[in-house]
């Protein structure tokens, strides 16, 4: 190599880093970028040579111009040769539960029917595959050649991938053309920039350096006008001064000054016409063989290649070394005799594909289509020839681009499905066959494209057709994908608009199912009230028979929590629903009836038994491969769960968690406004109400709220993080909003959303009567309800803006009512209140034992301060444990006996008892779900 020096040192010392001992070992990201011919190349085959020498694992893979549109076609190249004879036994064992999202990607495994990963679970399956491969056979170097030819989702994988390599025993290293990068590379031209180096741009040789290249072809005698003309002409390009010199070796020109002329011609014939007409004096059949060749692009099987050049064996042989001696094909190395055809160079490959006339060449890919097809390599594989050809209304095209566009949908890549499926609906389909491509392609482009979805959807409905699944399939994705986009009436809309003309009772039902739940879901419905009569009516009277009745079923237990109607009635249903297991990842289902299904258990405070459910669903999620948006979802919702059983520290970790993944889904996502609301929530609970702010300023949380329902309600979380900022003015308006919006939806129930006692508070300093008499109604609300933890926060509030006389009563009945709750964030609330009420050291003591577990430092720091006023010490309590004592089982045990004891005529509400109380927050339950809630337990601990 000829004045590399500088960047061949620049490899030594990121190999000395990645091979050496000691602190300082370690991997490092290389990006090598110059135009076509300045020896990239070359310079990554030396490369892998010395990482060889160094005894490193090799990952090779190279872009080609013709595989762009073959998804994960580089990540094969990488990983699949370290697979290579690797039993399906050991496959299974070595990858674990990431073998069926990964294996339909690298070509280990065919797709299984079913859902399939999203690409994010995809990417997250491939950086688990990559590490294990980096630390199993470390040292490593990977190395990626022409990268602005990469298929987007392998390039879009490595480009998040390669930070990483820092950190790793991997040296990650790549090539490209700057100029050719395309859109869906720009995170990759800037990625060496954020791994702390900049790319190394390679200068084109010298004079002296096209010299030292002649002499070397030709002698030592090459004159210097000679050797200064040949730099001339090629521009001190490295790939055109080879081609040159070899061409004066092989011509035999003397290089001497008065030769130089010539030089111009010769170079000429190694690009554009001069190289067509080089290959042309080969003859018509090699002609041919170097056309298919290019169509075919990289790695050709000569076989493959002489099939679509129409040749026989001897006649390919006969074409390829012909070709080899032109230098236009590679020779065959010793390493690997049988390896498929390599043209010398990139530039030789896209010279010749660019040279075949337009027709000839959408001819030739429909013969290579043909042709991959019977070879046995797959309609994937099919696919990317058949993008290139013209439509001609032939059924073989549109059957081949749809299996095509289902295994790639099923591998996790979408949008490769969605341009096979583009080009099918172009070819066209039959006229009976149009609504199914069009429905295809819906699915296939529902994350990527959603407007385009809808268009898709909705003409697929306009097509006749006699098949009333279909028709029923496409409606369904049409609502959802409406739903998804912040369009909930439209997408209820939808469905009213099919319903009647559905003539199967069970389809009907399942549209029915489909409409309810966006309707309970869209925060501007008009005619909430009638939908939940008509709801309840026909919940009351399914048995729960199918997965459809059983969704019903769901919806009327969450729109029965949503409107406070008692809380035996909504376990009652949500029992129905849990009777037989129910997936999250249900092909032909959303998951969000499940996820209510587990939610009505927290507000009805049996948290513990929504713990269970969002487990088994998160832990589904991620067996699909499901790490966006759902994966997002199970974690903010269960650091809500968390947060209401006053468990803050982890609700704050499972809410970060939450977050980042919503980062990766998009700002002001539903998916976004959940991860943020629950977050902020914590943070106020933690009393850090400054960085809850800031958050929310960073993620621009406020107005516009969604038009579809969240959980937390946003609007009423923004109005706390206002009165917690002492904007009373500010979070009395959008309260009031709060008010307008959710009342006339006959939403009541105070657990689900305290805008009442948001308001009370805020009102009391001013209209101290309009403040009793909205925390009266809030508590009258709980007690409808009937779940403990609600009615003790609603008495805590109402204590609170309440006559001084009446305040001790009040609190004394919350905590009395949230000490067998598993609301550990609310007693503690309720237990300083009363104890700054009475003066009491002992309920504040217990007030900071209780915050300090909750992870309240706020309220834990505030009554530290009020008992030390008074004179008392601060407690020196042991760390919370999650395990039950005897002693708190032993009450635990007596309360599920005293249940079977006659109820008094008269209620006395009995004094707390502690050990019962940390036992209901341990279990995460209420006093009435303890024997549920201990079975679970002795369950899980056998």
């Amino acid at each position: 190599m000829v004045e590399r020096d500088a960047e061949l040192a620049i490899v030594d010392e990121a190999l000395d880093q990645l091979t050496g001992p000691g602190p300082d070992a370690g991997g490092a990201l290389l990006a090598f970028s110059g135009p076509a011919g300045l020896g990239k190349t070359t310079l990554l085959a030396e490369l892998r040579r010395r990482a060889h020498a160094r005894h490193c694992t090799v990952l090779a893979a190279r872009g080609g111009e013709q595989e762009q549109s073959q998804p994960f076609h580089v990540a094969r190249q990488l990983i699949q040769p370290q697979l290579a004879g690797t039993s399906e036994q050991e496959l299974r064992a070595a990858l674990g539960g990431w073998y069926s999202i990964v294996g339909p990607a690298l070509g280990l495994c065919a797709p299984e029917q079913g859902v399939p990963p999203d690409p994010q679970g995809l990417r997250d399956g491939l950086d688990w595959v990559l590490t294990h491969l980096v630390v199993k056979r470390a040292p490593v170097a990977l190395v990626l050649d022409d990268a602005h030819w990469a298929d987007p989702e392998s390039l879009g994988w490595l480009a998040a991938f390669a930070p990483r390599a820092e950190h790793l025993p991997l040296l990650l290293v790549v090539a490209y053309r700057p100029d050719e990068l395309p859109e869906h590379a720009d995170a990759f031209r800037t990625l060496p920039g954020r791994a702390g180096q900049r790319p190394l741009p390679l200068a084109p040789l010298t004079p002296a350096a096209v010299a030292t290249l002649v002499r070397e072809a030709v002698g030592a005698h090459a004159d210097d006008a000679f050797c200064q003309e040949a730099w001339a002409v090629t521009t001190g390009n490295p790939f055109e001064a080879v081609e040159l010199t070899a061409k004066v070796r092989g011509k035999g020109l003397t290089p001497v000054e008065a030769n130089a002329p010539q030089l111009r011609d010769l170079a000429a014939a190694q690009r554009g016409s001069g190289l067509v007409a080089r290959l042309e004096r080969l003859g018509p059949s090699t002609v041919r063989f170097a056309w298919a060749c290019a169509v075919l692009g990289t790695a050709i099987p000569r076989d493959l290649a002489a099939r679509v050049a129409a040749l026989g064996a001897e006649e390919a042989v006969d074409a390829t070394r012909r070709l080899r001696d032109a230098r236009i094909l590679s020779a065959a190395t010793a390493e690997e005799p049988d390896a498929g055809l390599e043209f010398v160079h990139p530039l030789i490959a896209t010279g010749i594909y660019r040279a075949i006339p337009d027709a000839l060449r959408v001819a030739l890919h429909g013969k290579a289509a043909a042709a991959v097809v019977d070879a046995g390599l797959g309609s994937s594989a099919a696919a990317r020839h058949l993008l290139e050809t013209h439509p001609e209304n032939d059924p073989w095209v549109v059957r081949t681009l749809r299996e095509a566009a289902g295994e790639n949908l099923r591998a996790g890549a979408p949008e490769a499905a969605r341009r096979q499926l583009a080009r099918a609906l172009l070819e066209p389909p039959d006229f009976d066959e149009r609504a199914a491509v069009l429905y295809e392609l819906g699915c296939a482009s529902l994350l990527t494209e959603p407007a385009n979805t809808v268009n898709h959807l909705r003409a697929a409905l306009a097509e006749p057709s006699d098949d009333p699944t279909l028709r029923q399939g496409i409606v369904i994705r049409l609502a959802q994908v409406l739903a998804h986009s912040d369009r909930l009436a439209e997408a209820s809309e939808s469905l009213a608009r099919e319903i009647p003309y559905t003539q199967d009772v069970r389809a009907r039902l399942r549209l029915q199912s489909e409409q309810f739940m966006w309707d309970a879901f869209n925060a501007a419905e008009t005619d909430s009230p009638a939908r939940s009569r008509r709801l309840a009516r026909l919940a009351d009277r399914l048995t729960g028979r199918d997965l459809t009745e059983r969704y019903i079923i769901g919806l009327r237990a969450w729109d029965a929590c949503l409107r406070g109607e008692p809380v035996d009635v909504v376990l009652h249903h949500a029992g129905r629903v849990l009777e037989r297991p129910f997936s999250w990842a249900h092909e032909d289902r959303g998951f969000e009836v499940p996820v209510l299904a587990a939610m009505v258990h927290m507000y009805a405070d049996r948290p513990g038994r929504a713990e269970e459910l969002f487990e088994a669903g998160t832990a589904e999620f991620e067996r699909h491969g499901w790490r966006g948006a759902h994966l997002s979802f199970a974690y903010s919702l269960r650091a809500y769960v968390r947060y209401r059983r006053g468990r803050l520290v982890e609700a704050e970790e499972l809410a970060r968690a939450g977050l980042r993944l919503a980062e990766r889904v998009g700002r002001r996502t539903p998916v976004h406004w959940y991860a943020i609301a629950i977050l902020l929530t914590t943070l106020l609970a933690r009393g850090r109400s400054e960085e809850a702010w800031e958050l929310a300023q960073e993620h621009e949380y406020g107005s516009p709220f969604p038009a579809a329902v969240v959980f937390p309600d946003s609007q009423t979380v923004y109005a706390e993080l206002l009165l917690s900022r002492g904007e009373t003015r500010a979070a009395i308006v959008e309260l009031e909003a709060v008010d307008r919006r959710l009342t006339p939806r006959g939403i009541q129930n105070p657990s689900w959303c305290p805008w009442q006692l948001h308001l009370a508070r805020a009102v009391a300093a001013d209209d101290p009567p309009r403040a009793r008499a909205l925390a009266d109604d809030a508590v009258r609300r709980a007690r409808a309800f009937g779940a403990a933890s609600g009615i003790g926060q609603a008495l805590r509030v109402a204590a609170q803006v309440a006559a001084p006389e009446d305040r001790a009563r009040l609190l004394q009945e919350a905590v009395t009512l949230l000490s067998a709750s598993p609301a550990g964030y609310e007693l503690a609330c309720a237990l300083a209140a009363l104890g700054t009420e009475l003066r009491d050291a002992d309920l504040l003591t217990q007030a900071v034992v209780t915050a300090r577990e909750c992870g309240a430092d706020g309220l834990a720091a505030e009554t530290t301060e009020v008992l030390l006023g008074l004179g008392g010490a601060p407690p020196h309590g042991q760390a919370w444990e999650d395990g039950l004592t005897e002693e708190e089982r032993r009450a635990a045990d007596l309360a599920v006996r005293a249940e079977k004891e006659p109820v008094p005529e008269v209620v006395v509400l009995p004094a707390p008892d502690w050990d019962l109380s940390s036992a209901c927050r341990k279990l995460g339950t209420d006093r009435p779900g303890l024997r549920e809630a201990l079975e679970a337990f002795a369950r899980s601990s056998t």
